[in-house]
């Protein structure tokens, strides 16, 4: 299906998205078939998360997104069930855990390459770092959404240091590696749902 714009500077993640990603986890283990979205099908870079919050606290229990756009009627549920039941970091989730799963969708967006590694804000803007690794002859790259930073509490350097780590760089962290980083800071539109939300909806 044609997305509705190929920019997706005026898509803004809803409730309903993560609710489609409710019905793709469901389906995925019931077989039933999925409703069509009712949401305008933008080409977006995207993310679908999964926590668990049972208990105390939010457990992480899945993250994984794409930052080449996709079609949101497509993408969204193929990362759904890439993050809940594909993501190697984690057990993948089960039918009786989904009752306490909470679901966030964040589409990513006003992507600048900046020439600085520290000139983006906390909270503002996500990051995607790419450097090479010249002792292990290849190139590495990793990023974090927007909320990442705020919410570990850590300053921009020592997000830039845990984003070299997350990129798989084991050496020595040194201001010449730093300024050495391709960096592009982003923007999110993100939204969250729990299955009690999710229930709501779908039974009226």
């Amino acid at each position: 299906m044609a997305a509705t714009a190929v920019d997706c500077s005026e898509a803004v993640a809803s409730k309903e998205m993560c609710f489609v990603c409710f019905d793709t986890l469901l389906a995925h283990f019931s077989g039933d078939g999925l409703p069509p979205p009712s949401y305008a099908n933008y080409l977006c870079p995207l993310f679908v998360s999964w926590e668990n919050v049972s208990g105390h606290g939010a457990r992480l229990r899945g993250c994984i997104g794409s930052l080449t756009p996709r079609h949101l009627h497509g993408g969204l549920g193929e990362y759904a069930l890439h993050s809940g039941v594909r993501d190697g970091r984690f057990t993948p989730v089960d039918v009786g855990e989904v009752p306490s799963l909470e679901c966030k969708v964040s589409l990513l967006k006003c992507y600048e390459v900046v020439e600085n590694y520290l000139d983006w804000e906390i909270g503002v803007h996500g990051l995607t770092i790419e450097f090479d690794d010249d002792d292990a002859r290849r190139k590495r790259s990793a990023t974090y959404l927007p909320d990442i930073a705020k919410q570990e509490g850590w300053s921009k350097h020592e997000t830039i240091d845990s984003l070299i780590r997350k990129a798989g760089f084991r050496g020595e962290l040194t201001d010449r590696l730093r300024g050495s980083l391709r960096t592009t800071r982003y923007q999110s539109t993100a939204a969250k749902a729990n299955y009690e939300e999710y229930l709501r909806v779908r039974q009226k």
